[in-house]
């Protein structure tokens, strides 16, 4: 249940390959911190990649939650590939183009300035 409730809450398939790793909570804002999982990108099999650690965490605005301003604080994994030595690295498509708000968020912000 906690999952379901949680799906709510963030970009759709978010949590399908990001987990929540903690919170923080002021007067004014919540803060989540996510970190993406250990799953191979698409093409790829986890034998034949190498976590190289993440990113640098990205902040995303999302949809206000209970009055106050939500942040989504991702952390994005990288990869060697073993057999060239290239670094692999999941695309996402959550961020709307030329902001830091998720696509959904824009979305909803673009029909309601109409």
């Amino acid at each position: 249940m906690e999952k379901q409730l949680a799906s709510l809450l963030f970009p759709a398939g978010l949590l399908d390959y990001f987990e929540v790793v903690s919170l923080d909570e002021s007067q004014d804002k919540y803060t989540f911190y996510l970190d993406e999982k250990n799953l191979p990108p698409k093409g790829y099999k986890k034998e034949d990649l190498e976590s190289k650690g993440y990113y640098e965490r990205e902040s995303i605005t999302d949809f206000p939650l209970r009055g106050r301003s939500c942040c989504l604080r991702l952390r994005r994994r990288k990869w060697v590939n073993k057999s060239d030595g290239k670094i692999v690295h999941r695309n996402w498509n959550i961020i709307a183009k030329g902001t830091r708000i998720s696509n959904e968020f824009a979305t909803f912000l673009k029909e309601f300035n109409r």
